[in-house]
């Protein structure tokens, strides 16, 4: 066997014996090391040794323009040379944090009134939950604060929103989630629909399930619920077409809130400006980052419609103060790339361009269900989830000890193609400028990885 341990005195070795990596075998990597990157252009990275890969996950989701965006750069640096830095507490402001916050209320998919900031995705869905806990305080109702997400979901990684979020991994030797975090099925349906239920079918049980589980905890004490439009951590779960029509129902007949998580989904990925649009959905709150600075700079945003910020206002009355901060909340250095990477999507159409691509990307996808590994195929616009799966006529799994997954996606690095395993599910997101002949390129090195599991799944008889 090959030694692939950190040579000494490496960027590799350096880095494990310093770092500590999220998402991580921890004592995996003091053995492995990582793969160290060192300049990007484009869809493409290359690493410290001159390999080049297609960045087929946009970094984590996030990197929608691709590197080499002169534009932000120098929207960082002016606004560094200017003001690279105030705070938004006691009545203080700035001109590129207000200016953001203008146009996200112009862009908002439902009508919004307010933009709450924050650094990340986890910090905008924990503002989310204690907004809610805020609001239901301020109407009187303390007890109504139990908030609903789905099982393997992923809302981020702070206390609250690692309860949110439906993962085991994020729950584990953590002592989570925190008391009056719930969830519910994931709106699969090639996993989780009983045999012969249609999707429609499908979405009528999952909707019922949510009012069996309102109802067993009380309505009066359920206060929200929260769901990514399409789940990504999760797998790239497309819920059916008919799923949140029917969850809204649910939800306004128990008077409870609906927020929107579109870190991963907001600005263009699947196709329209956001996934809320895509999916049909009605929030109170949606939570964006990531591509809101096509991750040249840390910033989130909640969005917050007048239903929830008036009640909120009036509560920050009672109290004397609003008594939620962050020291970097609108940092205007964050806002102003923001503000650039938003004009940006308009100049050069990237919802078109999007649009454009989709039915090369999901159709060549779509493409490899021929292959006899390959169960699945999902995904809108240009993020999608290739399942796979030991009988492809029964959809039965492998065992996840196997990891077939991962060993996938071990050979697409080696094929210079990253992309992500979630189990066995390999996930695609790549930057939203992409080109077709990048597509196509991209597919030819994950047929290749396919391959790969497939010889070594033949010879090891698991299929």
């Amino acid at each position: 066997m090959p030694d692939d341990s950190p040579r000494p005195n490496s960027p590799e070795a350096r880095d494990a014996a310093s770092i500590i990596h999220p998402l991580t075998n921890l004592k995996t990597h003091l053995e492995k090391g990582p793969v160290v990157i060192d300049e990007g252009q484009g869809v493409w990275v290359t690493d410290i040794h001159g390999k080049t890969y297609i960045e087929g996950m946009a970094g984590l989701w996030c990197l929608s323009l691709g590197y080499g965006q002169d534009r932000l750069v120098k929207a960082a640096a002016d606004q560094m040379a200017r003001l690279p830095y105030y705070h938004l507490t006691n009545h203080k402001s700035h001109s590129p944090v207000i200016e953001l916050a203008e146009k996200l209320l112009e862009m908002a998919p439902v009508p919004m009134s307010k933009i709450w900031f924050a650094n990340s995705g986890s910090e905008g869905n924990d503002s989310a939950a204690r907004i809610v806990w805020y609001y239901w305080h301020a109407k009187g109702k303390p007890e109504k604060r139990k908030i609903i997400a789905h099982q393997r979901a992923y809302h981020g990684n702070t206390i609250a929103s690692a309860s949110l979020s439906g993962m085991h991994y994020n729950h584990a030797s953590f002592g989570l989630p925190l008391d009056g975090f719930l969830h519910v099925t994931p709106p699969h349906h090639y996993r989780y629909a009983k045999p012969g239920e249609s999707e429609d079918a499908f979405a009528t049980r999952l909707a019922e399930e949510l009012d069996a589980l309102i109802q067993a905890e009380g309505p009066d004490t359920v206060g929200a619920f929260f769901s990514e439009p399409i789940m990504g951590s999760g797998g790239v779960i497309v819920p059916p077409d008919s799923y949140f029509e029917k969850i809204q129902a649910v939800l306004d007949k128990y008077d409870m809130l609906l927020i929107s998580d579109e870190v991963i989904t907001a600005f263009g990925r699947t196709g329209n400006m956001f996934g809320t649009t895509t999916m049909g959905m009605k929030p109170d709150m949606i939570v964006c980052a990531k591509g809101l600075s096509s991750a040249y700079i840390p910033i989130s945003a909640l969005m917050v419609n007048a239903r929830v910020f008036d009640v909120i206002s009036e509560e920050s009355d009672r109290v004397g103060v609003f008594g939620l901060s962050f020291t970097y909340s609108g940092h205007p250095v964050s806002a102003a790339v923001a503000r650039e990477t938003l004009q940006i999507y308009e100049d050069e159409d990237i919802v078109g361009h999007v649009r454009a691509m989709t039915p090369h990307f999901q159709g060549g996808l779509r493409a490899l269900l021929d292959h006899p590994l390959v169960g699945e195929v999902r995904g809108k616009g240009l993020v999608a989830g290739v399942e796979l799966v030991k009988d492809k006529a029964t959809g039965e799994a492998f065992d996840p000890a196997l990891g077939v997954g991962p060993f996938c996606n071990d050979r697409a690095e080696d094929h210079g193609l990253i992309i992500r395993a979630i189990g066995d599910t390999l996930s695609f997101c790549p930057p939203l400028i992409i080109t077709q002949q990048e597509i196509e390129e991209m597919l030819a090195r994950f047929r290749l990885a396919l391959d790969d599991t497939m010889g070594m799944v033949t010879e090891r008889g698991l299929q």
